[in-house]
């Protein structure tokens, strides 16, 4: 299960330790790997790169290391959670009974599969990273709940894997996600 808690709950009074909490509950009952948005880290990107101008290829890079640094401020606020940022380093954490957060800068720029643009967010990303890890599910926490297709960048729908169940959360329904990931993994199951 990849559980993607994004950098606009920092904008919603409360949510991120909401959502720590949440992530941290379902965890107890689910192997669950987090994955951080860019939030106020991409955002200074971005305003970077309207100030001071920036190649497409130099700005997608710096979003991708905007995750890591969210990353770093979830593993601190998320009880149990561990840093890694490869595969093998999520197993260990799992077996060791922690949290992955997976700071996804390296494995992003080795792979290099989505367009450098703004257009591709850090939604992209979880759909792509949840088929990279063979998770049964994916859960997108964000300020609002909706439709995954009408909340996320444009090539999202692209690199999640097919018939993945999949899932956007809001900030003030984060209480539910472990209900959430038990409703998606029974799913997902055959």
């Amino acid at each position: 299960m990849l559980v993607k808690v994004g950098g606009g709950l920092l904008e919603v009074e409360g949510a991120l330790p909401r959502a720590c909490h949440a992530v941290a509950l379902a965890a107890r009952r689910h192997a669950l790997v987090v994955l951080p948005g860019g939030g106020p880290f991409a955002d200074a990107v971005r305003d970077f790169e309207r100030e001071h101008g920036l190649t497409a290829d130099t700005a997608h890079w710096m979003a991708l290391l905007a995750m890591d640094q969210y990353a770093l401020v979830l593993a601190e606020r998320i009880e149990r959670a561990r840093l890694v940022a490869s595969a093998a380093e999520i197993s260990e954490a799992l077996a060791a009974g922690a949290i992955p957060v997976l700071a996804p800068f390296r494995w992003m720029r080795a792979a290099d599969v989505l367009p450098h643009s703004w257009n591709a967010t850090g939604d992209s990303v979880a759909a792509f990273l949840a088929g990279a890890l063979g998770a049964g599910a994916l859960v997108l926490i964000k300020p609002v709940s909706g439709d995954l297709a009408a909340l996320t960048d444009p090539y999202c729908a692209l690199h999640l894997p097919l018939g993945l169940p999949s899932a956007v959360l809001g900030a003030q329904e984060v209480g539910r996600l472990d209900a959430l990931i038990t409703e998606l993994t029974m799913r997902a199951a055959p």
